[in-house]
């Protein structure tokens, strides 16, 4: 009886239809994400072709990419046929890709309104399944002088420790700082503690004639800026 399963495989589609064939004579841009992924994965099965693999994997981060920037390799080798060497590929290529799109946005000469340090955090903790809080240490320019870590912690929280953020300000010669944390709920209102301690903050600031610019709450898909929203 004829062994219909290899019929799935990717050697016996047409040329056009192989994802790095395509890429080659369409251009990257004409592939889907689940074709880019399977270039990743190399090849499949003899159940799944290697798109088959991808888009077994896009579905676990419900055909979304910032939610496949959360996978660990463990969730990734949960997909049959996904070992441990291809799930270190395809971390390690969005790794890459964050990483440039951190990049391009440290470029820019200054920081001229939320969004621009949005986009920062954003690229930095965004699609973390943890709260992590960070600052961005600004010269009278505001110009980026740097950006650090400052903690993380669980799912609800962090602690955060104004000595440490202060010491760090002060190290580095910064004129100002802006905060930012995520919310990996995906919520943007500020919670009580993240009022309390953004006035904390603020008041420490002005004795050490450090400005605390902003307070940026960070996901996914937007933030809450508490000097936009006049919070300060």
């Amino acid at each position: 009886m004829e062994n219909y399963a290899n019929h799935s495989t990717i050697k016996n589609w047409a040329e056009d239809d192989r994802p790095r064939e395509k890429l080659l004579l369409k251009g990257r841009q004409s592939l889907s994400d689940a074709e880019l992924l399977a270039i990743l994965i190399v090849s499949g099965t003899k159940e799944d072709s290697a798109v088959d693999l991808a888009k077994k994997i896009l579905q676990k981060a419900h055909g979304n990419l910032p939610e496949l920037s959360k996978l660990n390799i463990q969730e990734l080798t949960k997909v049959n046929g996904i070992g441990q060497t291809r799930a270190i590929t395809i971390l390690a290529a969005l790794e890459l890709g964050r990483r440039r799109n951190e990049s391009e946005v440290l470029t820019r000469e200054k920081i001229k309104s939320s969004k621009d340090a949005y986009e920062i955090f954003k690229n930095t903790m965004g699609d973390k399944p943890y709260e992590e809080f960070w600052i961005l240490l600004l010269n009278r320019a505001n110009k980026i002088l740097r950006k650090c870590p400052i903690s993380e912690g669980g799912i609800s929280g962090t602690v955060v420790d104004p000595k440490k953020i202060f010491k760090i300000s002060l190290d580095h010669h910064a004129s100002s700082i802006i905060l930012g944390h995520n919310h990996p709920s995906g919520i943007l209102t500020p919670s009580e503690a993240d009022i309390r301690i953004t006035k904390k903050l603020v008041e420490a600031g002005k004795l050490l004639e450090i400005s605390v610019l902003d307070h940026l709450i960070v996901g996914d898909n937007g933030f809450y800026s508490f000097a936009d929203e006049g919070s300060l």
